[in-house]
């Protein structure tokens, strides 16, 4: 009988890390079916998917108490899935809060579990971690120092490093070759986010900076990044930007373009900042979140950073923007007067190289693709 891993991500991030777990399992353990929730790129990695991204992407509190109901709905598929599957193993990847749900549910089945992705529990809700001893048997974390947290609660866990260390480099075909732009043009690089409420909130942000950037410099070329599931009419409906220089790319080598050869960015808080990072791109990072959420998050967070460039580099190499701070008069005139400054952006570029030194060596998918192989093979983890 054929054996079976169901894989659940619920972020475009998780369904990129999932498709490289995938591919490496498929490569070291030929052989095996695959299910759960992802994206474009499970799916091409082989991945049946039964719920898409796309029906999952909410953030903050009051976006998941709007969509309540439809995640309760999705829950329970999953776990119909489950149930009447029986898999070999359950991978999780990030997607906290309904991914340690499932892995609840998992553990009663007697389906062994691998938790992809640790919860950011340095800087909140530490209670999560008890969660985690009851219905996880392994935890894969992307950072070094979250190894720690887990081996003090006894939770077998490995560092295996992060993705994107192999995935993110400058593409052969350059930004100004995609989109004809001029040597000497500068250009600004927007990147709003990808979930529906980080684009109602961000876009018209941008759109607004923007224009007042283009007011005073009327030569600056502003280029927009599109997160998969999102295109320019349906930035559009959220905000009216046909008075501006407007140019988009998609995917991860237009993207990555952008981030190399941009001469700044205007970037929402996420993983976009670390791949930002990784190509030493200057930048300023933002962050709106609903004053609700915004309340929840105040109280319960420890962190002196947001941005996870700055978090990885154990300092504050670009600037934050959170909440009322990230408003158009302030990113306009901070990004205006970088760019009137060239020697502040160098020196910005400069520090960056930091990140990668942080993050260590590739060859992150293969080794929790060992991990996953030993927990189908051996029921648990091989000690190294």
């Amino acid at each position: 009988m054929q054996r079976h891993v169901v894989i659940c991500a619920g972020e475009s991030s998780g369904d990129a890390l999932g498709a490289g777990l995938v591919r490496e399992l498929a490569a070291i353990e030929p052989g095996l079916h695959y299910s759960g929730m992802g994206g474009a790129q499970m799916r091409a990695a082989g991945v049946e998917t039964l719920i898409d991204v796309e029906e999952l992407a909410v953030v903050g509190l009051v976006d998941v108490l709007v969509n309540y109901p439809r995640l309760r709905r999705l829950f329970r598929r999953m776990c119909a899935h489950l149930e009447k599957n029986r898999p070999d193993l359950l991978v999780l990847v990030d997607y906290v809060e309904f991914n340690l749900r499932l892995a609840a549910h998992a553990r009663r089945l007697g389906i062994p579990v691998l938790f992809y992705v640790s919860p950011q529990l340095w800087a909140w809700r530490s209670g999560r971690i008890r969660r985690i001893q009851q219905c996880v048997d392994a935890m894969a974390v992307l950072f070094p120092f979250e190894t720690d947290i887990y081996e003090r609660a006894g939770i077998p866990v490995r560092y295996v490093g992060n993705p994107l260390v192999d995935r993110v480099h400058a593409p052969t075909l350059r930004l100004g070759e995609r989109l004809n732009i001029a040597d000497g043009e500068r250009v600004i690089g927007l990147l709003p986010g990808s979930r529906s409420g980080e684009l109602k909130r961000h876009w018209p942000l941008l759109v607004e900076t923007a224009r007042r950037m283009h007011g005073e410099e009327p030569s600056l070329r502003f280029v927009v990044a599109l997160a998969p599931g999102v295109d320019a009419p349906r930035l559009e409906t959220l905000a009216r930007h046909e008075d501006l220089p407007l140019a988009f790319v998609s995917g991860e080598d237009g993207t990555h373009a952008l981030m190399a050869d941009a001469d700044l960015l205007l970037i929402a808080s996420g993983t976009a900042t670390l791949e930002a990072g990784l190509l030493q791109a200057p930048m300023l990072v933002f962050y709106r979140m609903g004053s609700l959420s915004h309340a929840v998050f105040s109280r319960l967070v420890r962190l002196e950073n947001i941005a996870l460039v700055n978090i990885v580099a154990g300092e504050r190499l670009v600037p934050e923007y959170l909440q009322r701070a990230a408003s158009p008069e302030r990113l306009a005139t901070d990004a205006l007067a970088l760019l009137r400054h060239p020697e502040r952006l160098g020196a910005m570029r400069e520090s960056l190289s930091r990140v990668r030194e942080r993050l260590g060596e590739g060859g992150a998918d293969r080794r929790i693709a060992e991990m996953a192989r030993e927990l189908l093979n051996q029921g648990r983890l091989v000690e190294h």
